[in-house]
């Protein structure tokens, strides 16, 4: 397992349309894992296969830091609702955006042994789902952003909670 380099907006890999994942094996796997690892040092909450410049129909999520989620191959298949708020991105770091999605997504996608799975999101989950689909189509929150760009300030390790 190891740290990936998240590819930044600029990089062409970004706007590309990634291939549909056929099989899973060892290289896949190891892929898989470094991703999440790439995802957690980041502190970002999701993470596309092309933010680490390999153009795979897959995709880790944790909303909560205790909920990892796989998606291969993920289709969204039935969306509702209306929500709007502030979204970024580790490949467009220290900027944010207000950005109005479904409030609700459902998933088909597979697990790492080609499984059929299907996963429900409401709020912040179905905001992730969507984002980082969008990420395999080539395409990037900052197309969708109403409004400007706005700076943010990077995390400091002074802004952890303590435990």
């Amino acid at each position: 397992m190891a740290i990936r380099t998240i590819r930044v907006m600029g990089d062409e890999v970004l706007n590309k349309v990634c291939k549909e994942v056929t099989k899973v094996n060892d290289h896949t796997l190891e892929l898989i894992d470094d991703m999440f690892d790439t995802m957690y040092e980041a502190n970002g909450v999701g993470l596309a296969a092309p933010q680490v410049g390999v153009l795979k129909r897959i995709v880790v999520i944790d909303v909560t830091g205790e909920d990892p989620i796989l998606l291969i191959n993920p289709k969204i298949v039935e969306m509702s609702g209306e929500q709007q708020g502030s979204e970024g991105c580790l490949s467009v770091p220290g900027k944010a955006g207000i950005v109005t999605r479904a409030n609700y997504v459902k998933v088909v996608a597979q697990n790492e042994k080609l499984e059929t799975i299907e996963v429900e999101g409401t709020e912040l989950l179905a905001r992730a789902l969507q984002h980082e689909i969008d990420h395999l189509d080539g395409h990037l929150y900052v197309e969708k952003v109403e409004g400007e760009l706005q700076n943010v300030r990077p995390a400091s390790e002074d802004d952890e909670d303590e435990e």
